[in-house]
């Protein structure tokens, strides 16, 4: 192995800076308030962004996604994953066409399409950019938008993009979003984000926005169900086919984005066993078998019989309040939940049983006010996945003071999100 797991867990590189901004702007319960009640303006300027041209561009991206690319029209976004050989993801993000042959996609997939395209024989080419990436999501987010334009947007699609003029400025409007509720992406040119961000909290004063940090910033994430790199899985780069692409990968990478760390109940010998696949995060629909791609035999297969599903966990709060009472006890207290969740940045993966017997793992752990609430989402096996059946969580690293935590199975996403969030067009009322 590339890694071992004592490695990712004894690092003590995990802790970082939040890059949503400040942690909190107001504070994280009123900030969680805003994409149920008003809006947000979150910053994810920090994603990198990589921009493709030329004619095999499209072929490019279907050799080494699980997507479809047969229907993809000049001025849509597709949700992009790209996976190893046995079916685990690599990286994903997201893919705008921008025109005929030029594409831009946002994550860290870039660096992975970018290694492939060096490897093979596309005629295309690659190079970095630097993106201001401004999310405005909530019920009021549509008219904040329409606003700060001056124009209406409600012919956007989702899923697809528009270009609109913000403070004398060309931006980019993807509707989209990662809140579970209507939401666009607001893309352009790093050098006029300030006044871009400027006109939008100008536009959204009469319509209550919030700016979100990073305390809140996951929240959305749990309860919509969006599973994360990080967060809720590891990259499958650590294995000795992928050293080449993980030395280059940390080589062009700022340092704080190369670290990985593990933390949490959940054990396990091999480091893969903190990879996930599509089919466990939920995207099996992104899975398309029309066109050849790496790791397809592995999906195919596991579309086919899958072994585990996502779901949200509901933990019990009774033992959830015992974990903080153990802090006004004698002796040493349970591990710390923090609130409203880990912002150290690791994997916090832990292990989930029923009977006794380990049925799954749990990540993203949070408290949501909004459901007053502790939960989590879980990848778990599909015998123990029906709503409503009764685990456990195992609260507390290996080799400390343990807590086992009731929880309920639950549909994921948890929030349901509104009618109008992928309809066309969008009226609100």
């Amino acid at each position: 192995m590339a890694i071992s797991v004592a490695d990712l867990r004894s690092t003590p590189e995990g802790y970082f800076t939040v890059r949503w901004g400040q942690p909190e702007y107001t504070d994280w319960i009123d900030e969680s308030m805003s994409w149920k009640e008003t809006c947000y303006i979150g910053d994810w300027s920090f994603l990198w962004e990589r921009r493709f041209r030329g004619p095999d561009v499209l072929k490019l991206f279907s050799d080494v996604s699980v997507n479809s690319f047969a229907n993809f029209a000049v001025g849509q976004s597709k949700h992009v994953i790209h996976c190893n050989d046995v079916g685990k993801i690599i990286h994903e993000g997201i893919l705008s066409r921008l025109g005929d042959e030029e594409f831009m996609l946002f994550g860290r997939g870039g660096f992975w399409v970018d290694y492939q395209l060096r490897q093979g024989c596309h005629r295309a080419t690659s190079e970095p950019d630097d993106w201001f990436n401004f999310q405005v999501s909530g019920p009021n987010a549509l008219y904040v938008v329409e606003k700060a334009a001056g124009q209406s947007i409600r012919d956007i699609a989702f899923m697809y993009s528009g270009k609109i003029r913000i403070a004398g400025h060309e931006v980019v409007a993807l509707r989209q979003g990662m809140a579970g509720e209507v939401g666009y992406e607001l893309q352009g040119p790093t050098e006029y984000a300030r006044p871009v961000y400027e006109a939008i909290l100008e536009a959204g004063k009469e319509f209550g926005i919030r700016r979100l940090g990073g305390r809140a910033a996951f929240i959305n994430h749990l309860e919509a169900c969006f599973p994360t790199i990080v967060t809720d899985y590891l990259p499958a780069i650590f294995e000795d086919d992928m050293a080449e692409y993980l030395t280059e990968f940390k080589a062009a990478m700022p340092a704080y984005a190369t670290t990985f760390n593990i933390a949490g109940s959940f054990e396990a010998d091999d480091i893969s066993a903190w990879y996930r696949s599509p089919v466990e995060l939920g995207w099996k629909n992104r899975v398309k078998l029309d066109h050849d791609f790496i790791g397809r035999q592995a999906l195919e297969e596991e579309l086919a019989r899958p072994r585990r599903v996502i779901r949200t966990l509901v933990w019990n709060p009774d033992d959830g309040i015992d974990v903080y009472a153990s802090l006004y006890r004698a002796g040493k207290p349970f591990h710390y939940m923090e609130i409203p969740r880990d912002q150290r940045g690791f994997m916090y993966a832990d292990k989930v049983t029923r009977r006794g017997q380990p049925v799954g793992v749990s990540t993203s752990r949070g408290y949501s006010y909004y459901f007053r609430q502790m939960l989590s989402l879980c990848v778990i096996d599909v015998d123990c996945s029906e709503v409503g059946t009764e685990v456990s969580v195992i609260w507390g690293e290996p080799g400390e003071l343990q807590k086992e935590i009731r929880a309920l199975v639950a549909a994921a996403p948890y929030k349901k999100e509104p009618a109008n969030r992928r309809s066309q067009p969008v009226i609100l009322s």
